[in-house]
């Protein structure tokens, strides 16, 4: 298939994926709009999708376009933790084996949850390298030696086919609201979930703006997107976003991306404390950090909000008690 899937596509993926997934809400928040100046905000908190994000979605999806041999076989593929979970429950759906490379320092919340899948688990070290080219490699050897499947956690056209739900699904019940969305904030890690949700309002709403998030030093998409070519950051420290510190967009996420007009923009740690915080005060809604990126950048007050309405996408919120209550503590 191409590199950026016709909307026929996303909405197959969709119908396919629906018996296994959740629709996840559509929060009005007066409470945000006052704060910011907006219209109105509306939040998709996809922390309260099965697995706790988003990324069940794309799994799912990614999933049922195995061939039956590759099925029977298995999948392996790497992530810090909100695709681990995903692909777990959606292999566990299916009857699909799974294999995930984890780095050593991912959440033990989500390596947990993985295992709790039933999935196989095999933690990498990797010293002062970048951790996802550590698992990315321990990945790939085992798909060798195993006669696995090797799946990319972000970087493949049916990943971004299936994460479009979110974007398809928020461009429904907007309408059902009266409402079009001005501007979208989206989380942006590798980019599979921006890639997709630009892609559904570029084929449904193609007047909204959509803007990337991503931690400071991580903008990887934002600096490829600006300069016309992917870009690689350097690896300079570590964000509480432990979703969304890879360092370079993926070439389907890009090219998706790019299609749709995406534009990029940076959060500090603190204001995504900030904005966990908020969310949890306004919204009643747990989000973990990389979860509440999109928030923040609305909270910041840097981009040109007044009298508009706005989507906040909430990408997950697999986040334990523990580190939620001291990043609150830390707001």
């Amino acid at each position: 298939m191409s590199l950026v899937p016709t909307l026929d596509h996303l909405r197959m993926a969709q119908a396919v994926t629906a018996p296994a997934i959740q629709v996840t809400p559509l929060i009005e928040s007066a409470a945000l709009a006052r704060q910011t100046g907006a219209a109105r905000v509306f939040v998709k908190p996809e922390c309260l999708q099965w697995a706790g994000s988003f990324k069940v979605r794309g799994a799912y999806w990614r999933l049922t376009r195995l061939s039956g041999d590759e099925a029977r076989r298995g999948v392996v593929a790497y992530s810090s933790g909100n695709f681990a979970q995903g692909l777990a429950a959606a292999g566990q759906r299916l009857g699909i084996p799974v294999t995930m490379v984890m780095p050593v320092d991912a959440p033990l919340a989500k390596r947990d949850a993985t295992s709790g899948y039933g999935a196989r688990v095999v933690v990498t070290e990797h010293g002062e390298r970048a951790r996802e080219e550590v698992a990315m490699e321990r990945a790939r050897q085992i798909a060798a030696e195993d006669d696995l499947v090797l799946l990319h956690p972000f970087d493949d056209p049916e990943i971004v086919a299936g994460q479009a739900a979110v974007g398809l699904e928020a461009v429904a019940q907007l309408a059902a609201n009266g409402a079009l969305a001005d501007m979208v904030f989206c989380p942006v890690g590798g980019g599979g979930l921006i890639g997709g949700v630009a892609l559904a309002f570029h084929y449904l709403s193609p007047k909204t703006e959509i803007v990337g998030v991503e931690p400071e030093d991580f903008d990887g998409m934002g600096v490829s997107l600006a300069s016309g070519g992917i870009q690689t950051r350097p690896l300079v420290r570590r964000s509480i976003c432990d979703g969304l510190m890879a360092r370079r967009p993926g070439v389907a996420p890009f090219a998706a991306a790019t299609a749709a007009g995406v534009r990029g923009t940076t959060v500090s740690d603190s204001s995504v404390r900030s904005a966990m915080k908020t969310a949890f005060e306004r919204l009643k809604v747990v989000f973990e950090p990389s979860g509440a990126a999109s928030l923040a950048a609305l909270l910041d007050g840097g981009e040109a909000v007044g009298g508009k309405t706005i989507l906040v996408i909430g990408s997950g919120g697999n986040v334990s008690p523990a580190d939620f209550f001291a990043h609150l503590g830390n707001a």
